[in-house]
C-alpha cells in the first residue's frame, strides 16, 4: 500500500486515545501511520499517553503545534507534516472518537481506485448519526443544503470532517490561505476540491451533546459568501 498518515486534532481525548489509536493501528496495513495533532488546550494525558504509543510503535507520531490557533491549524499543519514526511495519500478524521477507525479501509479503498478526494457522508445510504441532538443534525443538513445552493456543489454532506486525499491534491493547496478557523473549513475544502474525481462514503458520525457557539454560524454565513472570490488565492488563478 502506498504510504498513508492519518491526521487527527486532538485535545483531552485520554479517556479513548489509547484505544483509537490501537484500533487503527491493528488495521491490516503495514504503511499506514497516524499523526496525532495536539496543542496547549490539552490539558489532560492525551499528549503522554501518544508518546506511549509513539515509543512502542514506528507508525505513530505525536506532533504538538505551539502556534496553533484551534483545530483547523492543527489539521493544515498536520498536512504540512505528513505531506513533508513523504505521504502518498492523507486521511482527516477526528481523534475524539466521533470517526470509526474501522471504516478507515474505505477510504482507502476508493483512494487504491485512483479518486482524487474521498469524503465521508452521513447522509447517503449506510451513513447515519448517533448521540447528537436535533439541532446540530439540523444545522449540519441545513449547512449542506445552503452551500450546494450558494456554491453549486452537489455533495450529499458538506460538513463532515472524515476525508481523504491524494498527496498531489494537499500538496498543491495554499494551506496558509484557508479562510475558516472553525466548521466551515469542511465545506471550504470540499468547494476547493469540486472540480476533481472525488466520491462519497458511508459514515458514521458519533456525536456529543456539545453545544454550537452562535460565533461558529455567523463565520459559516460570512465565509460562505466569500469563497467564489478567495478560491484564486487557495488554488491559485488557474486551479490545477
Amino acid at each position: 500500500m502506498k504510504k498513508t498518515i492519518i491526521v487527527m486534532p486532538v485535545a483531552n481525548e485520554e479517556e479513548t486515545m489509547g484505544q483509537i489509536l490501537d484500533e487503527i493501528l491493528n488495521l491490516p496495513y503495514d504503511n499506514l501511520y497516524v499523526y496525532p495533532v495536539i496543542d496547549s488546550y490539552s490539558r489532560d494525558r492525551t499528549e503522554e499517553i501518544i508518546r506511549e504509543k509513539e515509543k512502542q510503535s514506528g507508525r505513530v507520531k505525536c506532533i504538538f503545534y505551539k502556534e496553533s490557533k484551534g483545530v483547523i491549524t492543527c489539521y493544515l499543519e498536520g498536512f504540512r507534516q505528513a505531506l513533508k514526511d513523504g505521504a502518498e495519500r492523507i486521511i482527516e478524521m477526528d481523534g475524539g472518537g466521533s470517526h470509526l477507525p474501522s471504516e478507515i479501509p474505505q477510504f482507502i479503498e476508493k483512494l487504491d481506485e485512483g479518486y482524487d478526494c474521498v469524503w465521508g457522508s452521513r447522509f447517503i445510504s449506510g451513513g447515519g448519526i448517533s448521540n447528537q441532538p436535533l439541532y446540530r443534525r439540523i444545522l449540519s443538513g441545513g449547512g449542506t443544503l445552503l452551500a450546494n445552493i450558494v456554491l453549486g456543489t452537489r455533495l450529499k454532506d458538506m460538513t463532515s470532517g472524515f476525508e481523504g486525499f491524494q498527496r498531489k491534491i494537499l500538496e498543491n493547496m495554499n494551506l496558509n490561505q484557508f479562510l475558516s478557523k472553525g466548521h466551515m473549513y469542511q465545506t471550504e475544502m470540499r468547494y476547493y476540491c469540486r472540480k476533481f474525481r472525488t466520491v462519497e462514503v458511508p459514515i458514521h458520525y458519533v456525536g456529543s451533546s456539545s453545544s454550537l457557539k452562535s460565533s461558529s454560524v455567523t463565520e459559516a454565513l460570512k465565509i460562505l459568501f466569500q469563497l467564489r472570490k478567495h478560491e484564486s488565492f487557495v488554488m491559485g488563478k488557474e486551479g490545477f
